[in-house]
């Protein structure tokens, strides 16, 4: 079954100028160490192992992975697709205030779910970070972001991102809660969502990929194009 922009946007409409002043400290500070036991370190670190000099970036958030991360080179390429507005904003200022020698290429509002047009730009990395527990549906209908990220990554790209399972993982008591309400208000939509659905769906498309789990947090890369 489909889902209509309106099914999208519920995820990414709490992204409002607000909340995203205190997006880095609830989210990437308390929740992620207390909550999903997967500190912002290890996501960080996560970019450093996977970030090329010609990246795009889907779902930026504040753009605090991006800012954090050691990308290889002192003028990177970078692309910046989000269905939210504000997030975009922030970002691209966040990025060109630390790092002013940054091109960014630029901002995209894009629902990621439908075919996007980027002209014929292909990237060495595409970074989906904490995107997939934001849409709806389950990981099979989710995987239409494979699908559509296909054709702009290079040959010898990767593809990497984490997400927040919802199945197959040892919630705590904090994070029950907040999985309660995140999918109550439809911030998330992951009940269903495990690691072995998202690796199924990643070799569908791909001809390599990973993933490991650290507290309630699937990391995951993926390789070699496999053809639609």
């Amino acid at each position: 079954m489909g889902h209509t922009q309106a099914d999208v946007a519920k995820g990414a409409a709490v992204y409002s100028r607000a909340a995203l002043m205190a997006y880095d400290a609830f989210v990437l500070g308390f929740s992620n160490s207390l909550a999903w036991k997967c500190p912002s370190r290890v996501l960080v670190e996560f970019y450093n192992q996977n970030v090329s000099a010609d990246h795009l970036d889907i779902g930026v958030g504040t753009g605090y992975f991006l800012d954090r991360c050691k990308i290889p080179v002192a003028s990177p390429r970078l692309t910046l697709v989000d269905l939210n507005p504000n997030c975009l904003r922030v970002t691209e200022k966040r990025l060109r205030r630390h790092h002013p020698s940054y091109d960014l290429a630029g901002c995209h509002l894009a629902n990621v779910l439908e075919p996007g047009e980027l002209g014929e730009a292909m990237f060495s990395s595409i970074g989906v970070n904490y995107l997939l527990h934001c849409l709806p549906g389950t990981m099979t209908t989710k995987s239409a972001v494979f699908a559509n990220l296909k054709p702009w990554l290079r040959p010898d790209g990767v593809l990497f991102g984490a997400t927040i399972l919802g199945s197959g993982v040892n919630h705590g008591f904090l994070a029950r809660k907040l999985m309660d309400i995140y999918n109550a208000k439809g911030i998330f939509s992951n009940r269903s969502d495990s690691m072995e659905g998202l690796q199924t769906e990643l070799e569908k498309h791909f001809e390599e990929s990973s993933v490991r789990v650290v507290g309630s947090v699937a990391l995951f890369t993926a390789r070699g194009v496999k053809p639609a």
